[in-house]
C-alpha cells in the first residue's frame, strides 16, 4: 500500500494553522478583555470553544468517540488547559504588553517537547533538535526586543510563562486523546473549563462584562481556542506531540505581529531576526523526512483511518458480498471502527504518530 513521502507536511501545516489562530487571539484577548476579570475571560473563551466542538463533532462511524476511561485525562486537560492556562494568560495580559506576552508564549514549545520526550519518549533527532534550537533562539531574540519595557512587566510575563507551562502539560495529556473525535474533545474540554472558571468568577464576585466585550471574547474563543484546538489535535495525530508543539511556536510571532497591527509599536531588528529564526525552524519541520526499517507490534484499537496510508489494509464486509463469499476492502475514505493490526516490519518515511512510537 502507498505511504506519504512527506508525512510531516500534513501535520506541520495543521500545527501552523492552529498556531496562526491562537497567535492572533492573544492580542484580541487583551483588547476585548480589558477590565474583565481573568476567570470571566477564561469562561467566555471556552464557552466559545464549546460551540466549535458541537459544530464539528463527527458520528461514531467517522471518528472514535470518547470513553468513560478518558474522563480522568479530560479532567486534567481541562484543569491545566482550560482553567490555569487561560486564567494566567488573562491575568498577565492585563499587566504587560500584548506583544511581550505573545513572545513569551514561545516557551510552550520548549516545555511541550521536553514533556513529549520524557513521557512518550518521542525521538527528536538532530533535525528536530536544531529546529527547536532555532525556535528558542528566535523566541529569545523576540523577548530581548521587548526587554526595554522595564521591570513593571515582570509579573505579567511570569504569569504568561506559567500559562505556557500549563498548556504544555495540557498538550502532553491530550496526546493520548488525539485518536478520539477532536470535536468531542473540544466540546468536553470547553464545557468543563467554562463551567469551572464561570463558577469561580461568580464565587469571586467578578463583574459581568459589557455586551461587546463578551461577544468579542466568545468569538475569539471559538476561533483561537476551539478551532485552534481541533487543528492542534489533528496535528498531534499526524505529527506527534513534540513536533506539533515546536511548529506551534510560530504563534508568538503571529501574536506579536497582530499586536503591532492593533497599535502596539514595540519591535525592532531583533523582532525581524526572531521571525527569521522561527521561520527557519518551522521549515526544518515541514521538510523533515525520517525513514528506517521499524517494527509494528500486533495491536487492536479504534480511531479514524484510511485504507491508503500503508497501515490499514484490512477488509470490510458488505451486505452485498460478492458471489465468492469474501469480504472486500472498501475505499470510503476516512472512517472509524475497531480494527486489528498484524505485526509487521517495513521501512518508509514516518513521524511519531500513533502508529510509530518505537524507540530509536
Amino acid at each position: 500500500m502507498p505511504t506519504p513521502e512527506r508525512p510531516a507536511l500534513r501535520g506541520g501545516l495543521l500545527a501552523l494553522a492552529a498556531a496562526v489562530l491562537f497567535g492572533i487571539s492573544t492580542p484580541l484577548v487583551q483588547y476585548f478583555g480589558a477590565g474583565v476579570g481573568p476567570f470571566t475571560t477564561a469562561a467566555l473563551l471556552y464557552a466559545g470553544a464549546v460551540a466549535v466542538g458541537v459544530w464539528t463533532r463527527q458520528p461514531a462511524q467517522r471518528e472514535a468517540a470518547l470513553r468513560r476511561s478518558d474522563l480522568p485525562r479530560l479532567l486534567g486537560v481541562a484543569a491545566f488547559g482550560a482553567v490555569l492556562g487561560p486564567v494566567a494568560l488573562a491575568w498577565g495580559l492585563q499587566r504587560t504588553s500584548a506583544s511581550g506576552a505573545s513572545l513569551m508564549l514561545t516557551l510552550e514549545a520548549v516545555f511541550t517537547a521536553a514533556l513529549a520526550w520524557a513521557v512518550y519518549r518521542e525521538a527528536l533527532g538532530a533535525r528536530t533538535a536544531l529546529a527547536l534550537a532555532l525556535l528558542l533562539a528566535g523566541g529569545v531574540a523576540l523577548i530581548l526586543d521587548q526587554g526595554g519595557a522595564g521591570a513593571l512587566q515582570l509579573w505579567g510575563l511570569l504569569a504568561v510563562a506559567l500559562a505556557t507551562l500549563a498548556w504544555a502539560v495540557d498538550n502532553t495529556l491530550s496526546r493520548a486523546l488525539a485518536e478520539r473525535d477532536p470535536g468531542q474533545v473540544v466540546m468536553v474540554k470547553g464545557t468543563l473549563g467554562a463551567s469551572a472558571t464561570g463558577a469561580l468568577a461568580l464565587a469571586l464576585g467578578e463583574p459581568l462584562p459589557a455586551a461587546l466585550a463578551a461577544a468579542g471574547l466568545l468569538a475569539v474563543g471559538a476561533s483561537g481556542y476551539g478551532l485552534s484546538l481541533r487543528l492542534y489535535l489533528l496535528a498531534q495525530r499526524a505529527f506527534g506531540a513534540a513536533r506539533t508543539g515546536s511548529v506551534y511556536a510560530f504563534a508568538p510571532f503571529i501574536g506579536a505581529a497582530a499586536a503591532i497591527a492593533l497599535g502596539d509599536r514595540a519591535g525592532g531588528w531583533l523582532m525581524a531576526l526572531g521571525a527569521a529564526l522561527m521561520l527557519a525552524g518551522i521549515a526544518l519541520h515541514l521538510l523533515e523526512s525520517h525513514a528506517h526499517a521499524h517494527e509494528h507490534e500486533a495491536e487492536e484499537h479504534e480511531h479514524a483511518h484510511r485504507h491508503d496510508d500503508g497501515h490499514h489494509d484490512h477488509a470490510h464486509a458488505h451486505a452485498d458480498d460478492h458471489a465468492d463469499g469474501q469480504a472486500h476492502a472498501t475505499a470510503e475514505g476516512a472512517h472509524s471502527h475497531r480494527h486489528r493490526h498484524p505485526g509487521q516490519r517495513h521501512a518508509h518515511p514516518h513521524v511519531p504518530d500513533w502508529h510509530h512510537r518505537h524507540r530509536h
